[in-house]
Parts: C-alpha cells; sequence; structure tokens
C-alpha cells in the first residue's frame, strides 16, 4: 500500500509572520518544518504542494514537487496524488507530532475520509484513500469542516477526527507553538532571533 503525505504550502500563510520576521523567510521556515515531520515517517512517500515558486531547496531530492494556484481546491489537489491513501497536512503547523498522523491512516480503517480539526476552525490535515470519494469537496479553512463533510457523506460514519492541533494562521497564534516538542527547529530559530 502506498500512502502519501502531501505538505501543502500557501502564499497566505506567510501572514502569520511575527512583526520584524521577512514573511518568505517565515514561510520557508514553518514549510521545511512540516516537510521534515513528514519526510521522517516510516512508510511514507513526501510530496510538496505548493503555490509559492522556489521551495525546491527544502526538500529531499527526488521528492515530488506539485505546483497548485494559490486558490486551488483541495479535491483539485487530492486528485493529483498518485498512491493508495494520502493525507494533506497544512504546513502552517510546523510543531505537528507526527503521532497524529499515523492516527489519520489508522482511522482510515474505518471511515473514507479523517480530519485532525484545528483548534480555532478549519482542519490541521486531512486523509482519504484516492482517489478522494466524489461526495467530498472538502475546504482545509471551512470553520466547521467535519460538520461540512458529515453533511456532504451519505452516512455519519464516512468522517472520522482524530485528535486536533493548532495552526499559525494570525501573528497572534505564533505563541501556541509548543517548546516542548522535538522538531520546528527552522521555525524556531527564525522567531528567537527576533
Amino acid at each position: 500500500m502506498t500512502r502519501i503525505a502531501a505538505v501543502l504550502v500557501r502564499q497566505a500563510m506567510a501572514h502569520a509572520a511575527p512583526a520584524g520576521t521577512d514573511p518568505r523567510a517565515f514561510l520557508e521556515a514553518i514549510a521545511e518544518d512540516t516537510y521534515e515531520m513528514v519526510a521522517d515517517l516510516e512508510l511514507v512517500t513526501p510530496v510538496l504542494v505548493t503555490s509559492v515558486p522556489g521551495l525546491d531547496d527544502l526538500v529531499w531530492p527526488g521528492t515530488e514537487i506539485i505546483t497548485i494556484a494559490e486558490d486551488e481546491p483541495l479535491k483539485s489537489v487530492m486528485g493529483r496524488l498518485k498512491g493508495d491513501h494520502a493525507v494533506v497536512i497544512n504546513a502552517d503547523a510546523p510543531d505537528l507530532p507526527p503521532l497524529l498522523i499515523g492516527k489519520l491512516f489508522r482511522e482510515l480503517g474505518r471511515a473514507q475520509i479523517t480530519v485532525c480539526p484545528s483548534e480555532d476552525g478549519g482542519a490541521v490535515a486531512l486523509a482519504c484513500g484516492l482517489p478522494m470519494p466524489a461526495w467530498a469537496d472538502p475546504d482545509l479553512d471551512d470553520p466547521d469542516i467535519v460538520a461540512t463533510l458529515r453533511a456532504q457523506a451519505p452516512g455519519r460514519r464516512m468522517v472520522a477526527t482524530g485528535p486536533g492541533w493548532h495552526r499559525l494562521r494570525t501573528q497572534e497564534d505564533v505563541a501556541r507553538l509548543d517548546h516542548g516538542l522535538e522538531g520546528w527547529e527552522n521555525t524556531r530559530a527564525l522567531i528567537t532571533a527576533h
């Protein structure tokens, strides 16, 4: 079974850069940290999905990079991934524990779509079998993505949730980063330098 873990980088994620921090440098730091977490997962193939040009040097050689439009819908993004199961992880969650990605894949044994909800609405990550179920049209920024997906689904048990996490969508959100967690070295170095 081929499992794809796609890190989704959109230009808008640079808006959370703390005051005095270069937005491009911030975007690259969170993207690299999220990618490094994914690339360290066993039995998973990392992919970078991005609307931001010039991120090739953030990924390991041989990693597939898929270029998308800034506002490309998630359903279209999922349609470009090749494998049996895929998870798309927003790059604005650089301190996401890898265990939560494993839980999403595990939940696919009983549901068609699994969601790691964001504490402030939307989703940190979403996993499903490929191709994505035809009934689903998710938006990771939908304030109540789980309710929306359950309304779209032919049956309620088709959408499962794992434990939630947080995303960095505003400058204030940077304070939510968990300094007790390993990883996210690039983001940590950047914000402590300022």
